[in-house]
Protein backbone atom coordinates (compact mmCIF):
# COMPACT_ATOMS: atom_id res chain seq x y z
CA UNK A 1 0.00 0.00 0.00
CA UNK A 2 2.96 2.28 0.78
CA UNK A 3 4.52 1.78 -2.15
CA UNK A 4 1.59 2.65 -4.45
CA UNK A 5 1.19 5.91 -2.38
CA UNK A 6 4.49 6.37 -3.33
CA UNK A 7 3.96 5.38 -7.26
CA UNK A 8 0.59 7.10 -7.33
CA UNK A 9 2.47 10.68 -5.84
CA UNK A 10 5.32 10.12 -8.42
CA UNK A 11 3.31 10.40 -11.43
CA UNK A 12 1.31 13.11 -9.96
CA UNK A 13 4.35 15.34 -9.29
CA UNK A 14 5.67 14.14 -12.82
CA UNK A 15 2.25 14.73 -14.15
CA UNK A 16 1.61 18.60 -12.80
CA UNK A 17 5.81 19.41 -13.03
CA UNK A 18 5.48 18.74 -17.38
CA UNK A 19 2.42 20.86 -17.77
CA UNK A 20 2.68 23.68 -15.52
CA UNK A 21 5.70 24.73 -17.66
CA UNK A 22 6.82 28.40 -18.03
CA UNK A 23 3.55 29.81 -19.52
CA UNK A 24 1.72 28.26 -16.74
CA UNK A 25 3.70 29.52 -14.09
CA UNK A 26 3.89 33.37 -15.61
CA UNK A 27 0.26 33.25 -15.87
CA UNK A 28 0.24 33.97 -19.35
CA UNK A 29 -1.51 30.75 -20.88
CA UNK A 30 -4.39 30.97 -17.72
CA UNK A 31 -5.06 34.65 -19.21
CA UNK A 32 -4.76 33.41 -22.75
CA UNK A 33 -7.01 30.52 -22.73
CA UNK A 34 -8.89 31.43 -19.21
CA UNK A 35 -9.27 34.43 -17.78
CA UNK A 36 -9.76 36.78 -20.61
CA UNK A 37 -13.17 34.89 -21.27
CA UNK A 38 -14.89 35.92 -18.35
CA UNK A 39 -16.72 34.06 -16.52
CA UNK A 40 -16.96 31.14 -18.54
CA UNK A 41 -13.35 30.69 -17.25
CA UNK A 42 -14.30 28.92 -14.40
CA UNK A 43 -16.58 26.65 -16.30
CA UNK A 44 -14.01 26.02 -18.20
CA UNK A 45 -10.96 25.12 -16.54
CA UNK A 46 -13.57 22.42 -14.75
CA UNK A 47 -13.79 21.23 -18.36
CA UNK A 48 -10.09 21.26 -18.67
CA UNK A 49 -9.61 19.93 -15.61
CA UNK A 50 -11.71 16.76 -16.56
CA UNK A 51 -9.88 16.22 -19.71
CA UNK A 52 -6.70 16.51 -18.19
CA UNK A 53 -7.64 13.59 -15.99
CA UNK A 54 -9.10 11.19 -18.61
CA UNK A 55 -6.75 11.90 -21.29
CA UNK A 56 -4.05 11.47 -19.38
CA UNK A 57 -4.90 8.57 -17.94
CA UNK A 58 -5.87 7.24 -21.54
CA UNK A 59 -2.40 7.94 -22.34
CA UNK A 60 -0.41 6.22 -19.82
CA UNK A 61 -2.60 3.40 -19.92
CA UNK A 62 -1.99 3.34 -24.13
CA UNK A 63 1.66 3.15 -23.08
CA UNK A 64 1.15 0.66 -20.31
CA UNK A 65 -0.54 -1.79 -22.54
CA UNK A 66 1.94 -1.83 -25.49
CA UNK A 67 4.95 -1.58 -23.36
CA UNK A 68 5.73 1.81 -25.33
CA UNK A 69 9.66 2.53 -25.32
CA UNK A 70 9.09 6.29 -26.20
CA UNK A 71 6.20 8.46 -27.84
CA UNK A 72 6.90 7.48 -31.07
CA UNK A 73 5.11 4.16 -30.13
CA UNK A 74 2.11 5.80 -29.06
CA UNK A 75 1.69 7.84 -31.82
CA UNK A 76 1.70 4.57 -34.39
CA UNK A 77 -0.70 2.92 -32.06
CA UNK A 78 -3.27 5.77 -32.70
CA UNK A 79 -2.50 7.22 -35.99
CA UNK A 80 -1.28 3.93 -37.68
CA UNK A 81 2.78 2.86 -38.42
CA UNK A 82 3.18 5.09 -41.47
CA UNK A 83 1.45 8.13 -40.38
CA UNK A 84 2.41 7.71 -36.67
CA UNK A 85 5.75 7.68 -37.78
CA UNK A 86 5.57 10.72 -39.93
CA UNK A 87 3.98 12.81 -36.72
CA UNK A 88 6.88 11.78 -34.47
CA UNK A 89 9.22 12.65 -37.18
CA UNK A 90 7.51 16.13 -37.45
CA UNK A 91 7.17 16.17 -32.97
CA UNK A 92 10.66 15.55 -32.96
CA UNK A 93 11.20 18.89 -34.33
CA UNK A 94 9.05 20.71 -32.90
CA UNK A 95 10.01 19.39 -29.12
CA UNK A 96 13.74 20.54 -30.41
CA UNK A 97 12.77 23.78 -30.56
CA UNK A 98 10.16 23.86 -27.74
CA UNK A 99 13.44 22.44 -25.44
CA UNK A 100 14.98 25.96 -27.49
CA UNK A 101 12.21 27.53 -26.20
CA UNK A 102 12.59 26.49 -22.00
CA UNK A 103 16.38 26.69 -22.37
CA UNK A 104 16.20 30.78 -23.60
CA UNK A 105 13.62 31.27 -21.11
CA UNK A 106 16.00 29.81 -18.15
CA UNK A 107 18.59 32.00 -19.98
CA UNK A 108 16.50 35.43 -19.89
CA UNK A 109 15.83 34.63 -16.31
CA UNK A 110 19.45 34.77 -15.23
CA UNK A 111 19.65 37.94 -17.28
CA UNK A 112 16.72 40.01 -16.29
CA UNK A 113 16.24 39.12 -12.76
CA UNK A 114 19.85 37.68 -11.40
CA UNK A 115 21.78 39.92 -13.67
CA UNK A 116 23.70 37.01 -14.88
CA UNK A 117 24.67 37.12 -18.64
CA UNK A 118 22.24 35.30 -20.79
CA UNK A 119 25.08 33.13 -22.40
CA UNK A 120 26.00 32.08 -18.84
CA UNK A 121 22.75 31.12 -17.75
CA UNK A 122 22.23 29.83 -20.51
CA UNK A 123 25.32 27.21 -20.30
CA UNK A 124 24.70 27.20 -15.94
CA UNK A 125 21.07 25.59 -17.01
CA UNK A 126 23.00 23.00 -19.58
CA UNK A 127 25.08 21.76 -16.78
CA UNK A 128 22.34 21.50 -14.37
CA UNK A 129 20.46 19.41 -17.19
CA UNK A 130 23.35 16.90 -18.35
CA UNK A 131 24.12 16.03 -14.67
CA UNK A 132 20.49 15.57 -13.89
CA UNK A 133 19.28 13.45 -16.83
CA UNK A 134 22.91 10.88 -16.42
CA UNK A 135 20.07 9.55 -13.59
CA UNK A 136 17.19 8.95 -16.12
CA UNK A 137 13.74 9.07 -15.17
CA UNK A 138 15.05 9.13 -11.33
CA UNK A 139 16.04 12.81 -11.50
CA UNK A 140 12.29 13.49 -13.65
CA UNK A 141 11.03 12.11 -10.38
CA UNK A 142 12.99 13.44 -8.01
CA UNK A 143 12.76 17.19 -9.24
CA UNK A 144 9.15 17.20 -9.81
CA UNK A 145 8.99 15.47 -5.87
CA UNK A 146 10.58 19.38 -4.75
CA UNK A 147 9.39 21.53 -7.13
CA UNK A 148 5.58 21.01 -7.32
CA UNK A 149 4.79 21.03 -4.01
CA UNK A 150 6.51 24.05 -3.33
CA UNK A 151 4.44 25.36 -6.29
CA UNK A 152 1.06 24.34 -4.74
CA UNK A 153 1.97 25.79 -1.69
CA UNK A 154 2.85 29.16 -3.30
CA UNK A 155 -0.75 28.82 -5.11
CA UNK A 156 -2.18 27.68 -1.67
CA UNK A 157 -0.45 31.49 -0.67
CA UNK A 158 -1.55 33.53 -3.47
CA UNK A 159 -5.05 32.74 -3.61
CA UNK A 160 -5.77 32.60 0.42
CA UNK A 161 -3.86 36.64 -0.51
CA UNK A 162 -6.38 36.97 -2.95
CA UNK A 163 -9.45 36.21 -0.94
CA UNK A 164 -8.60 38.77 1.53
CA UNK A 165 -8.30 41.04 -1.74
CA UNK A 166 -11.56 43.11 -2.16
CA UNK A 167 -13.39 42.36 -5.24
CA UNK A 168 -11.82 38.80 -4.32
CA UNK A 169 -15.12 37.07 -6.27
CA UNK A 170 -15.30 39.23 -9.44
CA UNK A 171 -14.24 35.98 -11.51
CA UNK A 172 -17.96 34.98 -11.18
CA UNK A 173 -19.16 37.93 -12.82
CA UNK A 174 -16.42 39.10 -15.05
CA UNK A 175 -17.80 40.22 -18.47
CA UNK A 176 -15.99 39.38 -21.42
CA UNK A 177 -16.14 40.29 -25.27
CA UNK A 178 -15.40 37.05 -26.75
CA UNK A 179 -17.66 34.49 -28.09
CA UNK A 180 -19.06 32.02 -26.09
CA UNK A 181 -17.63 29.40 -28.97
CA UNK A 182 -13.94 30.57 -28.27
CA UNK A 183 -14.51 30.28 -24.80
CA UNK A 184 -15.65 26.29 -24.94
CA UNK A 185 -13.68 26.04 -27.51
CA UNK A 186 -10.13 27.21 -25.39
CA UNK A 187 -10.26 24.41 -23.11
CA UNK A 188 -9.39 21.66 -25.85
CA UNK A 189 -6.96 23.76 -27.08
CA UNK A 190 -5.00 23.91 -24.09
CA UNK A 191 -5.41 20.07 -23.39
CA UNK A 192 -4.55 19.23 -26.59
CA UNK A 193 -1.46 21.54 -27.18
CA UNK A 194 0.00 20.46 -23.45
CA UNK A 195 -0.50 16.71 -23.16
CA UNK A 196 0.78 16.50 -26.64
CA UNK A 197 3.86 17.96 -25.44
CA UNK A 198 3.70 15.96 -22.41
CA UNK A 199 3.19 12.85 -23.73
CA UNK A 200 7.33 12.53 -24.01
CA UNK A 201 7.76 12.12 -20.64
CA UNK A 202 4.09 10.81 -19.61
CA UNK A 203 3.99 7.57 -22.04
CA UNK A 204 7.79 6.17 -20.61
CA UNK A 205 6.82 7.24 -17.35
CA UNK A 206 3.22 5.00 -17.94
CA UNK A 207 4.90 2.19 -19.62
CA UNK A 208 7.25 1.96 -16.37
CA UNK A 209 4.05 1.59 -14.71
CA UNK A 210 2.49 -1.97 -14.69
CA UNK A 211 -0.51 -1.08 -12.42
CA UNK A 212 -3.68 0.40 -14.03
CA UNK A 213 -5.12 1.52 -10.83
CA UNK A 214 -1.60 3.30 -9.73
CA UNK A 215 -1.96 5.26 -13.37
CA UNK A 216 -5.70 6.04 -12.70
CA UNK A 217 -4.86 7.06 -9.15
CA UNK A 218 -1.66 9.04 -10.55
CA UNK A 219 -3.76 10.94 -13.30
CA UNK A 220 -6.64 11.59 -11.20
CA UNK A 221 -4.60 13.53 -8.25
CA UNK A 222 -2.17 15.27 -11.02
CA UNK A 223 -4.97 16.60 -13.11
CA UNK A 224 -6.85 17.78 -9.72
CA UNK A 225 -3.70 19.34 -8.75
CA UNK A 226 -3.26 20.90 -12.44
CA UNK A 227 -7.20 22.39 -12.19
CA UNK A 228 -6.37 23.89 -8.76
CA UNK A 229 -3.41 25.45 -9.82
CA UNK A 230 -5.33 27.36 -12.87
CA UNK A 231 -8.34 27.91 -10.64
CA UNK A 232 -6.02 29.82 -8.19
CA UNK A 233 -4.66 31.72 -11.05
CA UNK A 234 -7.41 32.64 -12.32
CA UNK A 235 -9.12 34.09 -9.27
CA UNK A 236 -5.99 35.88 -8.70
CA UNK A 237 -5.63 37.45 -12.41
CA UNK A 238 -9.49 38.16 -12.51
CA UNK A 239 -9.16 40.94 -9.03
CA UNK A 240 -6.83 42.61 -11.67
CA UNK A 241 -8.35 42.94 -14.89
CA UNK A 242 -8.42 43.92 -17.41
CA UNK A 243 -5.00 45.99 -16.26
CA UNK A 244 -2.93 42.68 -15.43
CA UNK A 245 -2.99 42.17 -19.24
CA UNK A 246 -0.62 44.72 -20.09
CA UNK A 247 2.32 42.48 -18.23
CA UNK A 248 4.64 39.54 -19.78
CA UNK A 249 4.81 38.24 -16.33
CA UNK A 250 1.27 38.50 -14.79
CA UNK A 251 1.21 36.56 -12.02
CA UNK A 252 4.45 38.42 -11.48
CA UNK A 253 2.83 41.37 -11.04
CA UNK A 254 1.02 40.51 -8.21
CA UNK A 255 4.24 38.81 -6.57
CA UNK A 256 5.34 41.97 -6.64
CA UNK A 257 2.80 43.41 -4.35
CA UNK A 258 3.00 40.85 -2.00
CA UNK A 259 6.60 41.62 -1.32
CA UNK A 260 10.29 41.67 -2.42
CA UNK A 261 11.02 38.29 -0.85
CA UNK A 262 7.68 36.47 -2.12
CA UNK A 263 8.99 37.89 -5.61
CA UNK A 264 12.10 36.20 -5.63
CA UNK A 265 10.17 32.79 -4.49
CA UNK A 266 8.70 33.20 -7.39
CA UNK A 267 10.97 34.03 -9.61
CA UNK A 268 12.81 31.19 -9.01
CA UNK A 269 9.55 28.88 -9.11
CA UNK A 270 9.66 30.41 -12.94
CA UNK A 271 12.81 29.01 -13.19
CA UNK A 272 12.58 25.39 -11.92
CA UNK A 273 9.23 25.14 -13.57
CA UNK A 274 11.23 25.77 -16.69
CA UNK A 275 14.09 23.10 -15.99
CA UNK A 276 11.64 20.61 -14.85
CA UNK A 277 9.89 20.58 -18.71
CA UNK A 278 13.28 21.29 -19.78
CA UNK A 279 14.68 18.23 -18.59
CA UNK A 280 11.25 16.21 -19.14
CA UNK A 281 11.89 17.02 -22.80
CA UNK A 282 15.44 15.98 -22.97
CA UNK A 283 14.45 13.05 -21.69
CA UNK A 284 11.74 12.19 -24.10
CA UNK A 285 13.83 13.11 -27.20
CA UNK A 286 17.03 10.85 -26.08
CA UNK A 287 14.38 7.67 -25.78
CA UNK A 288 13.27 8.84 -29.27
CA UNK A 289 16.66 9.26 -30.75
CA UNK A 290 17.92 6.39 -29.65
CA UNK A 291 15.38 4.36 -31.70
CA UNK A 292 16.93 5.92 -34.81
CA UNK A 293 21.07 6.25 -33.55
CA UNK A 294 23.26 3.88 -32.09
CA UNK A 295 24.75 7.05 -29.55
CA UNK A 296 24.34 6.00 -25.67
CA UNK A 297 21.90 8.00 -23.96
CA UNK A 298 24.69 10.59 -22.60
CA UNK A 299 25.72 11.41 -25.81
CA UNK A 300 22.64 12.02 -27.41
CA UNK A 301 21.88 14.16 -23.76
CA UNK A 302 24.71 16.73 -24.67
CA UNK A 303 23.83 16.89 -28.52
CA UNK A 304 19.95 18.01 -27.82
CA UNK A 305 21.72 20.37 -25.96
CA UNK A 306 24.32 21.77 -28.37
CA UNK A 307 21.57 22.18 -30.93
CA UNK A 308 19.41 23.64 -28.45
CA UNK A 309 22.20 26.27 -26.95
CA UNK A 310 22.54 27.61 -30.60
CA UNK A 311 18.84 27.55 -31.52
CA UNK A 312 18.66 29.72 -28.22
CA UNK A 313 20.40 32.10 -29.54
CA UNK A 314 17.77 33.46 -31.69
CA UNK A 315 15.58 34.66 -28.33
CA UNK A 316 12.98 33.37 -26.12
CA UNK A 317 10.27 35.58 -27.70
CA UNK A 318 10.99 34.79 -31.49
CA UNK A 319 11.21 31.14 -30.72
CA UNK A 320 7.86 31.08 -29.02
CA UNK A 321 5.61 32.86 -30.75
CA UNK A 322 6.71 30.97 -34.06
CA UNK A 323 6.91 27.66 -32.91
CA UNK A 324 3.99 27.24 -30.35
CA UNK A 325 1.14 28.16 -33.04
CA UNK A 326 2.39 25.42 -35.35
CA UNK A 327 2.38 22.81 -32.69
CA UNK A 328 -0.76 23.49 -32.51
CA UNK A 329 -2.41 22.51 -35.55
CA UNK A 330 -1.32 19.15 -35.00
CA UNK A 331 -2.76 19.15 -31.66
CA UNK A 332 -6.49 18.69 -31.79
CA UNK A 333 -6.17 16.24 -34.56
CA UNK A 334 -4.09 14.19 -32.00
CA UNK A 335 -6.61 15.14 -29.48
CA UNK A 336 -9.39 13.80 -31.47
CA UNK A 337 -7.60 10.46 -31.67
CA UNK A 338 -6.70 10.03 -27.90
CA UNK A 339 -10.59 10.87 -27.18
CA UNK A 340 -11.81 8.09 -29.42
CA UNK A 341 -9.31 5.46 -28.35
CA UNK A 342 -10.82 2.93 -26.44
CA UNK A 343 -8.72 1.28 -23.61
CA UNK A 344 -9.45 -0.50 -20.67
CA UNK A 345 -9.47 1.05 -17.01
CA UNK A 346 -9.56 -2.05 -14.88
CA UNK A 347 -6.75 -3.37 -13.18
CA UNK A 348 -4.66 -6.05 -14.66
Amino acid sequence: MRKRTGNVLQIASTYMGTIVGAGFATGQEILQFFTRFGYWGTVTIALATVLFIWLGTKMMIIASEIRAKSYEDLNKALFGDKYGKWISHFMLVILLGVTAVMLAGAGTIFYEHWNISYQAGLLITMAGSYLLLRKGMKAILAVNAIVVPTMLLFTVFVMIDTFQTPGSTKFLTLATDYSPWAAWASPFLYTAFNLSLAQAVLVPLGAEIRDKKTIVMGSWVGGIGIGFMLLAGHVALSVHMPGIQQFAIPMGGIARQLGHYVQLIYMFLIFAEIFTTLIADIYGLTLQLRERLNWSREMLTIAVLIICYFASQIGFGPLLSTLYPLFGLISLGWLILMIRRRVAFRNS
